[in-house]
C-alpha cells in the first residue's frame, strides 16, 4: 500500500478503465507522477473537457460534441440504409473497414432483462421514430451473437418487419483464411446453417 492516500485514490480511479487491474493502474500512476507530469496534466484537462462537452448525437446516438455527429451531418449518406450497432467503437470499425455509406443507430448496449436493460435504455423510442420517418428501406443489424445480441436482433427485426422494412444481419462464421480444425463448434454450426450458394 502507498504512503499517500491521494495516490491510492488515483489508482482506484484508473481501475474504472477496462482491462486495468490494480498493478497496471499503479504502474500508470507512478509513471505519470515520476516521468510525465506535463502530459498527465494535459490528460486530466482533456478528460474534464470531454466529460463536460461530449454527449450523444441527436440522430444516431453515437458520442459527439455537437448536436449531430460528423457522419449524420455529412451530405451524401444514403438514408435508405440504417446500420444498428452496439457501441461507438462498432460504428468506427464498420465505417473504417467497409464502404458503407448509409446511416447508423448506436444502441449503447444490448437488451438484457436480467440486468434491467430494456428498450427504453437503448433509445428504441428514437429508433422507432427514425423508422416511422419513412426513409429507411433496409435495416442492417450489426450486433454480436451473444444471447443478449440475439435477443436484441430479434426485437429490432420485429419492429422493422412490422413497418415493411427489409432486415439483414451481418454474416458470421468462419474467418477469411481460417482452418476448420481451429474453429469452435458454435461458430462452425452458425457458418454451416448460414451457408450460401456459390455463383
Amino acid at each position: 500500500m502507498s504512503v499517500s492516500p491521494l495516490i491510492e485514490r488515483l489508482v482506484e480511479a484508473l481501475r474504472c478503465l477496462p482491462g486495468v487491474g490494480p498493478k497496471s493502474a499503479r504502474r500508470m500512476v507512478y509513471h505519470l507522477l515520476e516521468r510525465d507530469r506535463e502530459r498527465a496534466e494535459l490528460l486530466a484537462q482533456t478528460l474534464i473537457e470531454a466529460m463536460r462537452k461530449i454527449g450523444r448525437c441527436a440522430r444516431c446516438r453515437t458520442l459527439s460534441e455537437h448536436e449531430l455527429c460528423t457522419l449524420c451531418a455529412a451530405p451524401g449518406r444514403d438514408p435508405s440504409q440504417l446500420c444498428v450497432v452496439e457501441s461507438p467503437t462498432d460504428l468506427e470499425a464498420i465505417e473504417s473497414g467497409t464502404g458503407f455509406r448509409g446511416g447508423y443507430f448506436v444502441l449503447m448496449g444490448l437488451l438484457s432483462p436480467l440486468d434491467g436493460i430494456g428498450p427504453a435504455d437503448l433509445g428504441l423510442d428514437a429508433f422507432e421514430r427514425r423508422l416511422d420517418a419513412g426513409q429507411v428501406r433496409e435495416l442492417i443489424i450489426a450486433v454480436g451473437t451473444t444471447v443478449e445480441g440475439q435477443a436484441t436482433a430479434h426485437y429490432l427485426s420485429e419492429l422493422s418487419r412490422g413497418r415493411g422494412i427489409r432486415v439483414t444481419r451481418l454474416a458470421h462464421g468462419i474467418p477469411l483464411g481460417g482452418d476448420l480444425e481451429y474453429v469452435d463448434s458454435v461458430t462452425l454450426a452458425h457458418a454451416f446453417q448460414g451457408r450460401m450458394a456459390l455463383e
